[in-house]
């Protein structure tokens, strides 16, 4: 199985959105990083391996992974434990449950937001992944992170696609 951790693309100022926030949709800058996420998610994985993608119910979230689906031909399922403020119980519930998937070789992509994705990488950590580097979770970047024979392995990360 492999994980891929994906912090939502560029959606412009939350300050300048008069909407919303839920609904504030990724800019130009952020679709196309949304392609690139989705070029380098198809290069990466095996396609022998069925796709699940969670996201966030914010629309930059799903707008993030949308490409990623319409790639791999599956749909995007919303999970209220990706979304903005959510606690460390719920993404730890969201983690045993993607653990407890993995032997089924179903790869998963996850999308969220700055406050959600340091608290699932911690939770990695904890749980066995060995990261390549420091944490960090840049718009648009990603971790990959395989899960063999029981356990997190490495973590790799990868820059947004346009700073890459």
């Amino acid at each position: 199985m492999t994980l891929y951790v994906v912090r939502h693309a560029h959606a412009g100022r939350r300050s300048e959105w008069t909407g919303d926030d839920r609904t504030r949709p990724l800019s130009d800058r952020g679709e196309l990083q949304a392609k690139g996420i989705a070029t380098t998610i198809d290069q990466d994985r095996d396609r022998a391996a069925a796709l699940r993608i969670l996201t966030s119910p914010a629309v930059r979230c799903a707008q993030t992974v949308q490409p990623v689906a319409n790639q791999a031909g599956c749909d995007v399922s919303v999970d209220d434990r990706l979304f903005e403020g959510a606690g460390s119980s719920e993404v730890a519930s969201l983690l045993d449950e993607l653990t407890g998937a993995a032997d089924d070789g179903s790869d998963v992509v996850v999308c969220s937001h700055g406050d959600v994705i340091p608290m699932l990488l911690d939770m990695l950590v904890q749980s066995g992944m060995d990261p390549e580097r420091n944490l960090v979770w840049q718009k648009a970047s990603m971790w990959i992170v395989r899960r063999d024979a029981g356990s997190w392995g490495a973590g790799r990360y990868l820059p947004p696609p346009d700073r890459a």
